[in-house]
This record gives C-alpha cells, sequence and structure tokens, in this order.
C-alpha cells in the first residue's frame, strides 16, 4: 500500500481544500466525486466546490469571528479563500463570490495538479489507508451506511434541530432571572417570563414571519422532539404556552406569579457565556429570527452567535468520536472534515478541510499532528466540536463566542477586535511553532480570470 497516498471522498468545500492541501504538501491525492456520474438533489453541476445556495461566504468583517476565520485561513494558504477572494462580487461587508467562476477555479486547480487523481464515481465505501471523508449534508445511502457500521447508528444523524444561541453580556437580566422549575436542580435556567398580551403578540408575530422555503430534496419531517415554534403555533395559539414556553412551576420574582408562558435558556458552554433558546428550532429567515425572538423580554439586543435551523444534514457525534486532530478515535488513519463534523457554513466547513488536511499529510510522513490554539477562530471550533464533555451536540458555527475571554472588561467592538488581534497573532505563533507552511496560490495559478467557466453554468 503507498502510504503517501491519501484519499479524499467529496469534492464540496472541504473536500476541495483537503485534496489541494495535501497535494501542495507533496501528498499524493485520490480524489472521489460522485457528480456528474451520480447528481445530488441539490447540485446542477459538476463543478467542484459548487456552492448550493446563492447567498454568500457570509461576513468579512473582523468584528464577525467567520471574518477572522477568513483571515487565518488566507494565513495558512487556503485554496478556497483565494478563488473566493478572486471571484467577489459587490455585497457590502459580505464576501459574495460569483458561483460560476468561484467553483470553476477550484475545479480547474484541481484537475490540473499532477498529484491528484480525480475519481468520477461513487465511493460507496471507506477505503483501506489513509483517508479524508468530507461527503458534506447530503451523503449517499451507501457510504453513510458504512460509515454507521464503523461508528455504530447512534452516532449519525440527519437531520439538523437548532435552536438559536445568545451571548449572556447581551441579555437584560432586570427583565430575565436565573431559576429552575419548582426549584429543582439550582439556578439552572435563565427565564424570560411573558404576560399574556405579550404571548398573543409574540405567536402573532411567529405566525406572520418568513420562513425559509424547504428544497425539493427535505421533506417537513418533523418530530415531536424538535418541532419548529412556528408548526406549533400553527396547530394552536396556546400550543406554544403548553409546549416549550410553558410556565409551570416558575415563579416570576418581580411579580411573585407564575408568567402566562416563559422562554428558558439553558448554559451551552462551560464557562457560562452561551446560552441557548430551549426547544426553539425554527425556519423563520434569519432576519424576521433576529426581529421576532427580540420580542421576547429580556432579549431585545440579543446577539444571537447561532440562528435556529431545521434541515437535512448528515453530521456524527464528534464530541464522542473524534480528536482534536480530526481523528476518527477508533481508527487512526481516518479524517473527517466539513459539516459532516458538526460545523455550519461554508467557511467552517472548508477551513475544517484545511485542518484535516494538514494532519492527514503529517501522519503519513510520521510526523506529530498540530491543534490550533483555542484562541482562534480554528481553533475554538475545533474545542468546541471534539469536546468529549459536551452533551445534547448540535452543529455550530464560528463565534466570538466560542473563544477564551479576554483580559480586561471591555465589550461591544472594541472586545471583538481584540480578540480577532489576538486571533491571529496566536496563529502566526501556532503556524512557526508547528513548521507549517503557509502561503496561498495566486490567482492566476488557479485561472479565476479565466472565462471558461461562467456563473451562467450555476443558475
Amino acid at each position: 500500500m503507498d502510504t503517501r497516498l491519501v484519499s479524499v471522498i467529496g469534492a464540496g468545500l472541504a473536500g476541495s481544500e483537503a485534496a489541494f492541501q495535501l497535494a501542495r504538501r507533496g501528498v499524493r491525492v485520490r480524489l472521489f466525486e460522485m457528480r456528474p456520474v451520480r447528481m445530488t438533489e441539490a447540485h446542477k453541476t459538476g463543478l467542484f466546490a459548487e456552492l448550493v445556495c446563492s447567498n454568500s461566504l457570509r461576513n468579512a468583517s473582523m468584528e464577525t469571528a467567520v471574518g477572522v476565520l477568513k483571515e487565518e485561513m488566507r494565513k495558512l494558504g487556503s485554496l478556497v479563500i483565494s478563488a473566493a477572494d478572486a471571484a467577489r462580487v459587490p455585497a457590502g461587508a459580505a464576501l459574495a463570490v460569483d458561483r460560476g467562476a468561484f467553483a470553476g477555479a477550484i475545479t480547474r486547480a484541481l484537475e490540473s495538479d499532477p498529484r491528484v487523481e480525480i475519481v468520477r464515481e461513487e465511493a460507496t465505501a471507506i477505503p483501506d489507508g489513509p483517508t479524508i471523508i468530507a461527503t458534506g449534508p447530503l451523503t449517499s445511502a451507501a457510504l453513510g451506511a458504512d460509515l454507521e457500521r464503523l461508528i455504530g447508528p447512534r452516532n449519525l444523524y440527519f437531520y439538523d434541530a437548532i435552536a438559536p444561541i445568545v451571548t449572556r453580556e447581551s441579555l437584560d437580566m432586570t427583565r430575565a432571572f436565573f431559576a429552575s422549575r419548582y426549584g429543582k436542580g439550582g439556578d439552572d435556567y435563565i427565564n424570560c417570563p411573558m404576560d399574556e398580551r405579550e404571548y398573543d403578540a409574540f405567536v402573532d408575530a411567529v405566525l406572520a414571519a418568513e420562513k425559509v422555503a424547504l428544497h425539493p430534496f427535505e421533506k417537513p419531517v418533523y418530530f415531536e422532539g424538535c418541532m419548529p415554534i412556528e408548526e406549533m403555533a400553527r396547530r394552536g395559539r396556546h400550543t406554544l404556552a403548553f409546549g416549550p414556553m410553558k410556565p409551570v412551576g416558575i415563579i416570576d420574582p418581580r411579580t411573585g406569579r407564575r408568567p402566562f408562558a416563559v422562554v428558558q435558556l439553558r448554559q451551552d458552554d462551560g464557562d457560562g457565556r452561551l446560552f441557548n433558546m430551549v426547544g426553539f428550532q425554527t425556519k423563520m429567515t434569519y432576519p424576521e429570527q433576529r426581529r421576532v425572538l427580540r420580542m421576547i423580554p429580556g432579549l431585545e439586543h440579543a446577539e444571537f452567535v447561532r440562528l435556529g435551523s431545521l434541515h437535512r444534514n448528515t453530521f456524527i457525534d464528534s464530541p464522542r468520536l473524534l480528536r482534536p486532530t480530526l481523528q476518527l478515535r477508533s481508527r487512526d488513519d481516518l479524517f473527517l472534515a466539513g459539516q459532516m463534523i458538526g460545523v455550519e457554513g461554508y467557511v467552517e466547513s472548508a477551513a475544517m478541510g484545511l485542518l484535516a488536511a494538514i494532519n492527514a499529510a503529517r501522519f503519513v510522513a510520521g510526523g506529530p499532528l498540530p491543534i490550533p490554539p483555542p484562541e482562534t477562530a480554528l481553533g475554538s471550533l475545533v474545542a468546541y466540536v471534539t469536546d468529549p464533555a459536551r452533551t445534547n451536540f448540535q452543529p455550530m458555527n464560528a463565534n466570538y463566542g466560542l473563544m477564551p475571554e479576554p483580559e480586561g472588561r471591555i465589550r461591544g467592538r472594541e472586545k471583538k477586535i481584540r480578540m480577532a488581534e489576538r486571533a491571529l497573532k496566536s496563529l502566526e505563533r501556532w503556524i512557526a511553532e508547528s513548521a507549517i507552511e503557509p502561503g496561498a496560490p495566486t490567482p492566476a495559478s488557479i485561472g479565476v480570470s479565466s472565462a471558461a467557466v461562467r456563473s451562467s453554468e450555476m443558475r
């Protein structure tokens, strides 16, 4: 067996990034991509790194953690970010791209690399030898079944039911309060009480809010434990008040009485800086979520580090299965990357492909496998998805709430800027100490300026 060959399954953003990073480190790559021989329900072309949705790669500002993550990836020589920068189209502070130029550039970069062997067929089983699985949310049934045999059926999930997460410091604690139902278990929850008028206005807003349209491949398969709040509200005006907003066992200390309804927030991190809105998975659009959820008393100025969703997704129980090196705990030569490990977003997926490739290259060379520091956007996200103490695991995107608090009593924009500066300095030290070779491809080397592939192909 050629120990200097790594198989990469999937040529989405994570797999494409992984293949490129391996090749530029002198490792031979066998890249499996079943499109266009077998198409998914969401893709339209056979191009690598096709962006399924028309939305951008999100904010590029250093005041956002995903903006910091992009800059970290630039310093690590990311193909995805280099192609995105070259294919950028006007979109304010967001990194939006010409999708055809973006995917075409990445496809050409990999097709022209002599170290990359492209296999246009479905990988129905996990190969022997060093492998990176980066098949994304639409993993084929055959490969999913093989992975399930390896990790166990209880560790593989096919639907996200994600509730929003807010920062503790953005809550108005003059309106909200800590308590548990009937005073049992300590004051473990933040409670946001509503009177009947506030509840009625909230239900009206939930029902009227714009919802995310289902993709053709997504059927509205709702389980009682992950029902979107708008579906519950549609079933009856008081369904929410008897469900996730039930006030039973809660006394508002301001009034000494039980509120008409209550929204509970549960601590989501070890430091008590992030709180999850219990039972508030939703398919409202992101702008509508911010508007409607800020109607809840105490959440008027809430900072959302993650918004709610309910959609088809294949992901594993990473905290119990993955090491911080992105190796499977039960198989040293198997790495996983992208949305499959429980990260949300195109940028985050590509970042995991980049890290998996760095470590897979080190693995086949017999060297130490580096773990990025938690002060970085990359390291904080890896720490989140591989923390074995984490329960009720759900996918997460990059956000400042995952990073350690900076020194000093600072808040708002200044705090984020300081955390961004610290992240980049920490990353640079890590690159130097771990002897990671940075250096991004040039636009010319990936053919981004070529007119061979235009955005019309993506429509």
